[in-house]
């Protein structure tokens, strides 16, 4: 995958940039794993806004996606890889030795007619998904299970990747993208690879106008607003606002906001001090 630049026709061209798509193979999704997707804008049950900056945005189908891998021993071809309006990544169309098809996220380097497989009997090449048992140590992987069997739930986004660092009784020790390590049950299936899409991160998008494409609305300063809207609104001229950065509701930025002791003894070290 590679960036294409655009000339500066004008001032939302001068610095944006996109995805030169090279490595999708089909715009047309298969029409048995599309089904609908309700969009919330940014409101609860109750019908009241409690996500901001969210709403609008273009009209998207949902992508069934695979995150089990739980069709064990059985081969599949990969047919085309595609683009996902949902996910950052790409996602790859599998068909089964059997006739069923589904799609996986894409790994970085797959291409079309490789063949992948799930389970113990897997060989470690990238695409395939094993138990991390059966996975040396030193390997990069994504898409990892929390719990065996529930499907995987991190290392998903475009460019992702962890490393296997250890295994001690039943957990593994894995170094996330973020630096933290963290303990994963043995059991827990994982992919080989990186995430497809690497690019992703460097990519500009030159005009507020893409970021309405995808759902996202303006994000207001709160010094730009009135003292009955956020802590740091108001003032003579333009006030700085004169205390630390804070929310609406005046939690300040930066401190900790995780509060989940059950699952602090699966966390060896922390992303940061």
């Amino acid at each position: 995958m590679g960036i294409r630049k655009y000339k500066p026709t004008s001032p939302g061209r001068r610095f944006q940039s996109a995805p030169d798509y090279k490595e999708i193979t089909s715009e047309t999704p298969r029409k048995a794993l599309l089904s609908t997707v309700k969009k919330t804008g940014g409101r609860n049950s109750y019908g009241r806004v409690t996500a901001w900056q969210k709403g609008g945005g273009n009209k998207r189908q949902l992508r069934t996606i695979d995150f089990k891998r739980d069709k064990v021993g059985i081969p599949a071809t990969v047919k085309s890889i595609e683009y996902d309006p949902n996910r950052s990544a790409r996602i790859a169309l599998l068909c089964y030795a059997d006739g069923e098809y589904r799609y996986i996220v894409a790994t970085e380097g797959l291409t079309v007619g490789e063949t992948l497989m799930s389970g113990s009997s897997a060989e470690v090449k990238v695409g395939n998904a094993l138990p991390i048992k059966d996975i040396p140590l030193g390997t990069i992987i994504h898409n990892v299970e929390i719990k065996p069997g529930a499907g995987a739930k991190m290392i998903r986004s475009a460019g992702g990747a962890a490393q296997l660092l250890a295994k001690e009784g039943d957990y593994a020790q894995i170094k996330m993208p973020s630096g933290e390590v963290r303990l994963v049950l043995m059991n827990c299936m994982a992919t080989i690879g990186q995430v497809s899409n690497v690019q992703h991160e460097n990519i500009s998008y030159g005009k507020a106008g893409r970021k309405r494409y995808l759902g996202k609305r303006p994000h207001v300063r709160g010094v730009a607003m009135n003292p009955v809207d956020h802590p740091l609104g108001g003032g003579e001229g333009k006030a700085s606002g004169g205390r630390p950065a804070c929310t609406p509701w005046g939690v300040p930025e930066g401190i900790r906001t995780r509060n989940n002791k059950r699952t602090d003894t699966f966390i060896v070290k922390r992303r940061s001090k």
